[in-house]
């Protein structure tokens, strides 16, 4: 959610008279992630979300992500609304980007992530699951295994400088080709959040109060955003697997939305495969950053270490479960 895209106050004020929120009282811009441009509102009718779509994600899925937020906030699901504008459009367009107005939510991220934490997270996440499951569009995953040999091409024509050693991409290369050639082929599908990341769920009284940034969400296997969740939230800053947290995970999904024989022998692979995803996508962005951005890009050496520790996990037992 780094600002990428500026917006002049007559820009602002021409959107805003499209809605119904009355007179802008602020508008500041977030600088958090990596992929949109974002604002926090502040309105007569309240606070709200200003993002802009940026230039790596495709107008034409805009439709997917913003009424997939729609359906799951009409099932009750802790999802922000998309707010409309007088005429009933969620997506407009302004500084020359497409843009959606959201509904804020309250609570906050959390930091120090507890095994409680990774509870919550397991039912959110199922319940996300259950919730989307009559969901009529669809959507490809644009970052599955099929895209990572090109990703990874992409990353070795930016490394011109040698910033990342020769000995760590044949590594990578080495994972690559034993990843395209045993991923699975017929596990559960649905629609996934895909980037599920400990800065995109809120917390509120020890409770859930929000998952937000869908933008990645795709149709793809159920149990992969289950390895995108344990990638991102069981591992310690010195790279160390919490089998504690995992097993909280698993446990507390499994108790909303059982996990097949088949998923679960997948997990391992599908961890591999999550860690190789998000290695990947840091490596690019740390190989081509762009200027001007307010977030520097995130380091994409933790993830090799979490593909190191998945590439020996030969049970789900190491995950905390029994198989």
């Amino acid at each position: 959610m780094a600002v990428y895209t500026d917006i002049s106050d007559e820009e602002l004020d021409d959107l805003l008279l499209q809605y119904d929120l009355g007179e802008v009282l602020s508008c500041k811009g977030i600088a958090e992630g990596v992929e949109n441009s974002n604002f926090l509102l502040h309105m007569e009718a309240g606070f709200y979300i200003l993002t802009l779509y940026e230039k790596r994600v495709e107008e034409n899925d805009l439709p997917f992500f913003l009424g997939l937020m729609e359906h799951l906030a009409a099932k009750n699901f802790v999802s922000p609304t998309p707010i409309a504008t007088k005429s009933g459009q969620s997506l407009t367009r302004v500084a020359g980007r497409p843009a959606a107005i959201i509904q804020f939510l309250e609570g906050r991220s959390i930091r120090r992530i507890t095994p409680d934490h990774c509870a919550l997270l397991g039912d959110t996440l199922a319940d996300l699951h259950l919730a989307a499951q009559d969901f009529k569009l669809t959507r490809n995953n644009a970052l599955d295994v099929t895209s990572w040999r090109n990703l990874f091409n992409r990353c070795k024509a930016s490394n011109a400088e040698g910033q990342f050693s020769t000995a760590e991409l044949k590594e990578i290369e080495s994972e690559l080709e034993f990843l395209e050639l045993h991923w699975p082929q017929d596990l559960p599908t649905g629609v996934i959040h895909a980037d599920l990341f400990p800065d995109n769920i809120f917390f509120l009284n020890n409770a859930v109060s929000g998952v937000i940034d869908y933008y990645f969400a795709c149709t793809d296997f159920l149990a992969y955003d289950l390895a995108i969740c344990m990638n991102a939230w069981c591992f310690e800053t010195d790279s160390s697997f919490n089998i504690t947290k995992a097993r909280k995970l698993l446990n507390a999904y499994q108790k909303r939305r059982e996990i097949s024989v088949q998923e679960l022998g997948a997990l391992p692979l599908l961890c591999r495969g999550a860690a190789m995803r998000f290695y990947l996508t840091r490596l690019f962005d740390w190989l081509n950053q762009v200027d001007g951005a307010l977030v520097k890009p995130k380091d994409p050496s933790e993830y090799l270490k979490k593909i190191r520790f998945h590439q020996d996990v030969t049970s789900v037992s190491a995950y905390g479960l029994t198989s």
